[in-house]
């Protein structure tokens, strides 16, 4: 099995090499520019990727069941919950 740091350091290198390495190849009258956007590209891309990494480690919001869709899982799970109250939907 994959160790859970590989994911983070293959898309932090990936990032870091378009936003370090890359700035250096730029050629033409806008190197400047050209060097700007990349290094700018692949700050904001790598700080998406981040957050939207991070945020599936620990969802702060579950799944909203209802009553009767508790009750079924319940029962095909095998732990039938015995309960007298009538379900609605």
């Amino acid at each position: 099995m994959v160790s859970e740091w590989v994911a983070p350091i293959v898309i932090t290198s990936i990032w870091a090499f378009i936003g370090i390495i890359c700035p250096f190849f730029a050629r033409g009258p806008n190197r400047g520019v050209t060097q700007c956007c990349l290094m700018l590209t692949a700050a904001t891309c790598w700080l998406f990727w981040l957050c939207c990494y991070m945020t599936q480690l620990n969802p702060l919001i579950g799944p909203k069941l209802s009553m009767n869709e508790i009750m079924i899982m319940a029962r095909e799970w095998g732990n039938e919950i015995k309960d007298t109250m009538a379900v609605t939907v």
